[in-house]
């Protein structure tokens, strides 16, 4: 099986973020574009610990990205790294990114879930 990024179905699609994902088995592949400026943990606020609960294995494309832990670490990937988010992580941006990310799908779509709710509540 092979997908061109845009032929990914869009997920969710805001004016500064879109996230692609298709399924394939029990995974998830998404790619995701985020805009300057975009953090997500607003959006994981009610979620175990506020944080995203599903583990994420990737590659940034373009841009870089912030990652909160837990724990309370914070770490930069950035455009050309590999990455492993363990669950209990948010993140946000600085500047345009974009990356490709490996999930398991049934968590993935849990947090999805959660994040077009809290979309839906604030329109």
């Amino acid at each position: 099986m092979k997908l061109r990024k845009e032929e990914i179905p869009i997920a969710l699609e805001m004016p500064v973020a879109t996230f692609r994902v298709a399924e394939w088995d029990e995974m998830a592949v998404a790619y995701v574009k985020l805009a300057a400026g975009v953090n997500a943990t607003p959006l994981l606020e009610g979620l175990p610990d506020d944080k995203c609960q599903c583990p994420h294995w990737g590659y940034i494309l373009e841009g870089a990205i912030h990652v909160r832990y837990k724990n309370g670490k914070e770490e930069v990937c950035r455009a050309g790294e590999v990455f492993y988010w363990p669950a209990g992580h948010t993140v946000w941006v600085d500047e345009d990114t974009s990356f490709v990310e490996f999930s398991p799908k049934k968590e993935l779509k849990e947090v999805y879930d959660h994040i077009g709710r809290k979309l839906e509540s604030a329109s």
